[in-house]
């Protein structure tokens, strides 16, 4: 099986969370999720494989869009917040590596590390 990483090639620490699974022979299936946003089902997974109970868990919560577009209100679904996520991928958190029906943020890049397979 091989892991799926939703990667920004801009960012820091998914570059260094991508060259840490080349270090430890892992070929990821690399998603540029800015260019190929995940669908509403896609973070709905992801949402329930990270064990994170309110979408904001899984937002850039410093990103300009999140103050633009108020999603801090307090008053905005479940629904409403994981829109916002579909058409404004830049408030996901990145990165995000996915292993069978395991994720992790790599934030630090060693997250990912326990979701891999033992060798």
């Amino acid at each position: 099986m091989k892991p799926t990483i939703y990667h920004n090639p801009r960012c820091s620490k998914s570059r260094e969370t991508l060259a840490l699974l080349g270090e430890h022979g892992v070929d990821a299936t690399v998603v540029p999720y800015l260019d190929t946003p995940p669908d509403t089902a896609t973070i709905e997974r992801l949402l329930t494989m990270l064990g994170f109970a309110d979408p904001r868990q899984l937002m850039r919560q410093n990103e300009d869009e999140y103050a633009a577009l108020q999603l801090d209100n307090p008053k905005l679904s479940r629904a409403e917040l994981i829109a916002a996520m579909v058409a404004h991928p830049r408030l996901i958190e990145r990165p995000i590596v996915v292993m069978g029906e395991r994720a992790a943020i790599g934030r630090p890049p060693e997250n990912v590390l326990a979701i891999l397979p033992k060798k």
